[in-house]
């Protein structure tokens, strides 16, 4: 039976073989469903809030959960704090999106080039993504924002612009893991137009870090927008978002601590099953699909 087995898994293709080891863990699974609904509520979250997030309500200021009315209470302003979550995700998700579309649309086709061409070329990019990775992301993204001014696509593309150079590196260390590789020369020795080879031969083969880094700065960018926003820096206010909300909450902190918690543990809950599911997928990629972006 064992011998089998062996010789079942010897033979399955590569996604069923990733499927099999992500699943045996029950936190990967766990981790890609909260990911997921995060992604879902981020798409819906407004067309199903209960009320609207900016209607204030004197009379209804500072309500605890399970309030008629109020599932999760109100806020100092008797905003229903639901609907500001439920607005807030997608927030969350659009942050995410600017910021790691930024780093890959930057990163990855430069890591691509630099990897294979080499040269003059590699120096420069990779001393450029050197000098880019000094710089504290939120440091940058405040910088950035205190020149342009403060709403959500200049911070996140700050954000964006310092993942970059991390989509660089990891690209670039695949693709010199792959760049001498049986079938690439072949392609180069019979005349294949560079950008084809790139796209056809050595993309395929280094996507598996490139998905476990989304999923990694996917986090990190949510973190990042709750920051900027608490700070003023991210959407611009009255418009709810997470870090808008932890902002908000200092007004009640005295009187009821429940409009903190609530958007600051939805922030790290969010993080964490970002992270789980990115250290699950490295994890389950296996040692040979991971190639030269794993070390």
């Amino acid at each position: 039976m064992a011998v089998q087995e062996q010789r079942a898994h010897r033979h399955e293709s590569p996604l069923s073989r990733f499927w099999r080891r992500f699943r045996a863990h029950p936190i990967n699974v766990v981790a890609a469903a909260g990911v997921l609904l995060l992604l879902v509520i981020g798409i819906i979250g407004p067309w199903i809030a209960p009320a609207d997030p900016l209607l204030q309500d004197i009379n209804a200021r500072r309500l605890g959960p399970f309030s008629p009315g109020h599932l999760l209470g109100t806020d100092h302003l008797g905003r229903d704090l639901l609907s500001q979550l439920l607005h807030g995700a997608r927030v969350a998700v659009q942050a995410a999106g600017i910021a790691v579309g930024v780093g890959i649309v930057l990163g990855v086709p430069t890591g691509l080039l630099s990897g294979y061409v080499g040269g003059w070329l590699d120096s420069i990019l990779s001393r450029l993504a050197d000098a880019l990775l000094t710089f504290p992301p939120l440091l940058l993204a405040m910088a950035i924002v205190g020149v342009m001014g403060p709403n959500l696509r200049n911070a996140m593309g700050a954000i964006g612009l310092v993942f970059a150079p991390r989509f660089f590196r990891i690209v670039r260390a695949s693709v010199l893991s792959v760049r001498e590789a049986t079938y690439i020369e072949a392609a180069h020795s019979i005349g294949t137009p560079t950008v084809q080879i790139l796209r056809r031969h050595v993309l395929p083969n280094v996507l598996s870090p490139i998905i476990v880094q989304i999923s990694l700065a996917t986090g990190f960018a949510i973190l990042a927008e709750a920051s900027l926003s608490y700070l003023g820096l991210g959407v611009r206010p009255p418009a709810p978002s997470w870090g808008r909300m932890l902002n908000d909450g200092r007004a009640s902190w005295f009187y009821t601590t429940w409009p903190v918690l609530l958007p600051a543990v939805t922030i790290i809950l969010s993080v964490l099953v970002c992270n789980l599911l990115g250290d699950g997928t490295r994890d389950s990629l296996g040692r040979e699909e991971r190639g030269g972006g794993a070390r």
